[in-house]
Order: C-alpha cells, then sequence, then structure tokens
C-alpha cells in the first residue's frame, strides 16, 4: 500500500462524488487558491494551510462540484442533442453549441448572428427534459432575438418547457436567473 504524505487528509465531505476518494492537500505555499484534479481515480484537492475546518470544508465542497459539473457536461454530446431537438422541432440548426463555466447569471446564452449557443455547466446534472428545454429555448433565439410572443411560440414548442422552468426556478431558489 503506498505511503500517504502526512499533509494528505482523507475526509467525506458530501456533494456528488462521495463515491471517489478524496484527498485534501495541504499546502503552505498556497496562500489563496483551491486546486482540483482527478488523479488516478483520486480526487486531490490542494488548499491553503492553516484554514479552519468549516472553510476547509466548504472550499472542498465547492472544488469538488466544480469538478463534478466538469466531468459530468463532458459525457453529454451538446451538440448531437442541440441537431436533434432542433430537427424535431424546427427550429434552425446552430453552428456551435459548447458548455460555458463562466455563466453563473444565466441556464444558457445565444449569439444568433454567429449561430452560438452556450449552456451553463450548472446543468450538466439536471434531468434531460430540463436541459432540453434550455436548449430549445437557445435554438427558438436562432430564430428570434427578443422575448416576443413569437419567441415564446416557438419556445413552447418543446412540451415540458412549463415544467422546466419551475424546475429551474426551484434550482435557482426563486431568483430570476
Amino acid at each position: 500500500m503506498a505511503r500517504v504524505p502526512e499533509c494528505v487528509g482523507r475526509f467525506s465531505y458530501g456533494g456528488e462524488m462521495t463515491d471517489l476518494p478524496i484527498d485534501v492537500i495541504r499546502s503552505k505555499r498556497r496562500m489563496r487558491t483551491v486546486q482540483a484534479s482527478l488523479v488516478g481515480g483520486r480526487l486531490q484537492i490542494r488548499v491553503p494551510s492553516g484554514l479552519s475546518p468549516q472553510r476547509e470544508a466548504e472550499l472542498v465542497e465547492q472544488a469538488t462540484e466544480r469538478v463534478w459539473r466538469k466531468v459530468s457536461s463532458e459525457r453529454i454530446d451538446l451538440t448531437r442533442r442541440a441537431r436533434e431537438l432542433a430537427d424535431r422541432y424546427d427550429l434552425p440548426q446552430p453552428v456551435s453549441v459548447e458548455w460555458s463555466s463562466r455563466q453563473m447569471q444565466r441556464w444558457g446564452s445565444c449569439t444568433p448572428d454567429q449561430g452560438r449557443i452556450r449552456i451553463s455547466n450548472r446543468l450538466s446534472s439536471v434531468p434531460a427534459w430540463v436541459l432540453d428545454s434550455v436548449l430549445v429555448h437557445e435554438l427558438a433565439h436562432l430564430e428570434v432575438a427578443g422575448h416576443g410572443s413569437r419567441f415564446h411560440e416557438l419556445a413552447n414548442r418543446y412540451e415540458l418547457s412549463e415544467r422546466a422552468k419551475g424546475y429551474l426556478l426551484a434550482k435557482s431558489d426563486g431568483r430570476s436567473i
């Protein structure tokens, strides 16, 4: 059995990746940042040393969620899914569809003149019907830029759009994002 350095703590923090062993590595050289990476089937999280146990647990939880979103989003072929939905609901085909880790205030965005759609990677763990609703919403923007009646007519072709809006509203704690 490999020897584990003393700076490595083995804690079972909450989150979606609890089946993955988590190694918390406290670094005296690291001052403010946290780094998380998958190494040999283990999640290694490097944190500054000297943090309170509560703060460390918060940072580890955040890093775990970040890695989980990235891993989850890599499993979904957004472009293929968006093209299938565009065909099914008679909407324009996108030029590109990609995950975005920078979208913290929106679920998705669209640049109609370029045919580009970006989807927040926070959606990588939602049910498929919710992700499909956001994709259809953004696909509708390829035809109608604003949120007028014609846009809603297109976006509401997806049968579960109202249910998905409710799900996302609950997920965002009622904030309008």
